[in-house]
Protein backbone atom coordinates (compact mmCIF):
# COMPACT_ATOMS: atom_id res chain seq x y z
CA UNK A 1 0.00 0.00 0.00
CA UNK A 2 1.41 3.35 -1.05
CA UNK A 3 1.48 5.95 1.70
CA UNK A 4 2.93 9.41 2.12
CA UNK A 5 3.45 11.30 5.36
CA UNK A 6 3.73 15.00 4.67
CA UNK A 7 4.84 17.52 7.25
CA UNK A 8 6.14 21.06 7.63
CA UNK A 9 3.23 23.20 6.53
CA UNK A 10 1.88 26.07 8.57
CA UNK A 11 1.49 29.81 8.88
CA UNK A 12 4.43 32.07 8.09
CA UNK A 13 4.90 35.77 7.47
CA UNK A 14 5.93 37.07 4.05
CA UNK A 15 9.65 36.70 3.60
CA UNK A 16 9.77 33.72 5.92
CA UNK A 17 10.72 30.10 5.31
CA UNK A 18 9.17 26.68 5.63
CA UNK A 19 10.47 23.20 4.94
CA UNK A 20 8.10 20.53 3.67
CA UNK A 21 8.93 16.85 3.94
CA UNK A 22 7.28 13.80 2.44
CA UNK A 23 8.17 10.30 3.59
CA UNK A 24 6.99 7.57 1.23
CA UNK A 25 6.31 3.92 1.95
CA UNK A 26 5.03 1.06 -0.16
CA UNK A 27 7.03 2.06 -3.24
CA UNK A 28 10.54 1.41 -4.51
CA UNK A 29 11.32 5.05 -3.89
CA UNK A 30 14.59 5.40 -5.74
CA UNK A 31 13.09 4.64 -9.15
CA UNK A 32 10.19 7.07 -8.82
CA UNK A 33 10.13 10.65 -10.04
CA UNK A 34 9.04 12.81 -7.13
CA UNK A 35 7.48 16.22 -6.98
CA UNK A 36 5.59 18.85 -5.06
CA UNK A 37 2.41 20.37 -6.43
CA UNK A 38 0.16 23.03 -4.97
CA UNK A 39 -3.43 24.08 -5.29
CA UNK A 40 -4.75 27.45 -4.22
CA UNK A 41 -8.48 28.09 -3.72
CA UNK A 42 -10.25 28.41 -7.05
CA UNK A 43 -7.15 27.44 -9.02
CA UNK A 44 -5.89 24.31 -10.70
CA UNK A 45 -3.24 22.14 -9.14
CA UNK A 46 0.18 23.11 -10.48
CA UNK A 47 3.69 21.69 -10.39
CA UNK A 48 5.96 23.56 -7.98
CA UNK A 49 9.11 21.45 -8.24
CA UNK A 50 10.06 18.00 -9.48
CA UNK A 51 13.09 15.77 -9.11
CA UNK A 52 13.55 12.69 -11.26
CA UNK A 53 14.95 9.36 -10.14
CA UNK A 54 18.34 10.34 -11.56
CA UNK A 55 18.33 13.78 -9.93
CA UNK A 56 17.15 16.10 -12.68
CA UNK A 57 15.28 19.05 -11.20
CA UNK A 58 12.61 21.37 -12.55
CA UNK A 59 10.92 24.36 -10.94
CA UNK A 60 7.92 26.50 -11.73
CA UNK A 61 9.05 29.92 -12.90
CA UNK A 62 7.29 31.56 -9.96
CA UNK A 63 9.46 29.75 -7.38
CA UNK A 64 12.86 29.65 -9.10
CA UNK A 65 15.56 31.03 -6.84
CA UNK A 66 13.36 30.73 -3.75
CA UNK A 67 12.48 27.03 -3.45
CA UNK A 68 14.80 24.02 -3.39
CA UNK A 69 13.75 20.42 -3.87
CA UNK A 70 15.88 17.49 -2.77
CA UNK A 71 15.52 13.78 -2.18
CA UNK A 72 17.10 11.22 0.12
CA UNK A 73 16.67 7.76 -1.34
CA UNK A 74 18.02 6.08 1.79
CA UNK A 75 15.20 7.66 3.82
CA UNK A 76 12.46 7.57 1.13
CA UNK A 77 12.09 11.31 1.60
CA UNK A 78 11.57 14.28 -0.69
CA UNK A 79 11.94 17.75 0.78
CA UNK A 80 10.94 21.22 -0.38
CA UNK A 81 12.80 24.12 1.20
CA UNK A 82 10.78 27.30 0.69
CA UNK A 83 12.44 30.66 1.32
CA UNK A 84 11.36 34.25 0.72
CA UNK A 85 7.75 33.16 0.84
CA UNK A 86 5.08 35.38 -0.67
CA UNK A 87 1.36 35.60 -0.08
CA UNK A 88 0.80 34.05 -3.51
CA UNK A 89 2.54 30.89 -2.30
CA UNK A 90 -0.44 30.21 -0.06
CA UNK A 91 -1.92 26.86 -1.08
CA UNK A 92 -2.26 23.23 -0.16
CA UNK A 93 0.97 21.48 -1.11
CA UNK A 94 0.89 17.86 -2.27
CA UNK A 95 3.65 15.29 -2.54
CA UNK A 96 3.56 13.33 -5.80
CA UNK A 97 5.23 10.15 -7.04
CA UNK A 98 5.35 8.87 -10.60
CA UNK A 99 6.63 5.38 -11.38
CA UNK A 100 8.80 4.83 -14.46
CA UNK A 101 7.13 3.97 -17.77
CA UNK A 102 3.65 4.38 -16.31
CA UNK A 103 0.84 6.92 -16.34
CA UNK A 104 0.12 6.23 -12.68
CA UNK A 105 0.27 9.02 -10.10
CA UNK A 106 0.39 8.75 -6.35
CA UNK A 107 -0.56 11.68 -4.12
CA UNK A 108 -0.09 12.65 -0.52
CA UNK A 109 -2.93 14.04 1.56
CA UNK A 110 -1.67 17.62 1.29
CA UNK A 111 -0.33 20.13 3.78
CA UNK A 112 -1.54 23.71 4.12
CA UNK A 113 0.92 26.56 3.65
CA UNK A 114 -0.37 30.02 4.52
CA UNK A 115 1.76 33.11 3.99
CA UNK A 116 0.23 36.08 5.73
CA UNK A 117 1.14 38.94 8.02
Amino acid sequence: QVQFVESGGGLVQPGGSLRLSCVASGIFFRIFDMGWYRQAPGKQRELVAGITSDGNIDYAESVKGRFTISRNNARNTVTLQMDSLKSEDTAVYYCNAKPPRSSANYWGQGTQVTVSS
